[in-house]
């Protein structure tokens, strides 16, 4: 049983983790901390990016000698395979820690088993400790680790009768600069962003990340059938990298340079088909991405089941008419409604934040290798 000091220890591992979210895709993000054999921290880590350290090296590194015979509290199971670094378990073995507990079960099928090595060493083992904050921070990699494809969550801006335009088809801005600012907070946690060509057309987004220091930038990806984008496009310039999701047959040609990937279309001839783009995303690491619109590709995510958290910036604002939130997402009766279990509310500046979840468990990709 786990005691209040190694509590303490966790939830100081679980904030750590949270410092790289955005920056270690594919990797999970983990924090550890290091107790000596008295309960005093010795050592503290997290895995700041793929293919460095993980977070127990970094802290078994800060504590040195006096990890000998301490307790080691890991936000995921530790490691089990050889990959760009060694594995985890096997380096706290070597390090002498006598006890570990770690939060969540690793679900990977390549690093699970850490737990099983750590025992057959003789450490002492524990799981489970404030699973549901470890879990909440590394809600993306796990999704992805689960289903297959990465974790999607919808971001939208609209007024408080659900308007993200005015009828003219005006729409900065709805929200209020608080908001916005929020925002790039998603996208700097974001591995990929993504918006179709609605918007893009309407819009003339940039999708960097601003006005936040050190930020990985996210992949920008235009989900664009028709390849109607321009080559002057703001999008395209070199801030981040950016890729063009097109239709197999798609005209190109005026896009020299730029990464384009050509998909199926869906099953009923609108658009590309939503799954084949999440697995051409895992496939290029992504784990997390934000679909910030507009309302016609979110309705075809939100109809392949493919939305794991809707973010809603409401702003105190009525419209009347123009475009809705969401477009035709295969929802004919009050009886089939996605429901959501709202799971934040905060307040930025005039605007609510609201934060929710499918209640039901949404589709899932074709099991793929992690």
């Amino acid at each position: 049983m786990a005691t209040a000091t190694e509590t303490d220890a966790m939830r100081r591992a679980v904030a750590l983790s949270a410092r790289a979210l955005g920056d270690t895709a594919p990797n999970p993000v983990v924090g550890c901390v290091i107790l000596d054999t008295s309960g005093a921290v010795v050592g503290e880590g997290w895995h700041r990016r793929a293919g460095g350290p993980h977070a127990e090296v970094h802290a078994l590194t800060a504590a040195g000698p006096l990890a000998r015979g301490g307790t080691a509290l890991v936000t995921l199971e530790p490691c089990n395979h050889t990959g760009r670094t060694g594995p985890c378990a096997q380096a706290l073995i070597e390090a002498g820690i006598a006890r570990v507990v770690f939060a969540v079960a690793d679900p990977s099928p390549t690093a699970a088993g850490g737990a099983a090595t750590l025992r057959a060493a003789g450490v002492e083992v524990e799981s489970g400790l404030l699973a549901a904050e470890a879990e909440a921070v590394n809600v993306a990699w796990l999704t992805s680790a689960r289903k297959g494809r990465p974790f999607v969550r919808w971001k939208y801006g609209a007024t408080l009768d659900g308007r993200i335009a005015a009828a003219d088809g005006t729409s900065r801005w709805i929200t209020s600069a608080e908001s916005r600012s929020d925002v790039h907070r998603l996208r700097a946690e974001a591995d990929a962003v993504v918006v179709g060509s609605g918007t893009l057309i309407a819009d003339d987004p940039h999708l960097a990340v601003r006005g936040i220091e050190g930020a990985t930038q996210p992949l920008r990806v235009v989900v664009d059938t028709r390849a109607r984008i321009a080559p002057t496009a703001p999008v395209l310039d070199d801030t981040a990298p950016t890729l063009v999701a097109v239709g197999k047959d798609a005209d190109t040609a005026h896009l020299p340079g730029v990464d384009t990937v050509r998909l199926p279309y869906a099953a009923d001839g609108a658009g590309l088909d939503i799954s084949a783009l999440l697995a051409e995303l895992h496939a290029r690491g992504v784990r997390s991405v934000l679909l910030e619109g507009g309302p016609t590709l979110a309705g075809a995510f939100v109809a392949a089941g493919a939305v794991d958290t809707v973010t809603a910036y409401l702003a105190p604002a009525l419209l009347g008419a123009g475009k809705a939130a969401l477009a035709e997402a295969g929802i004919g009766t009050i009886a089939d409604a996605l429901r959501l279990d709202v799971t934040d509310v905060t307040r930025l500046g005039p605007d609510l934040r609201v934060t929710a979840v499918p209640t039901v468990p949404t589709a899932t990709a074709p099991d793929e290798e992690s």
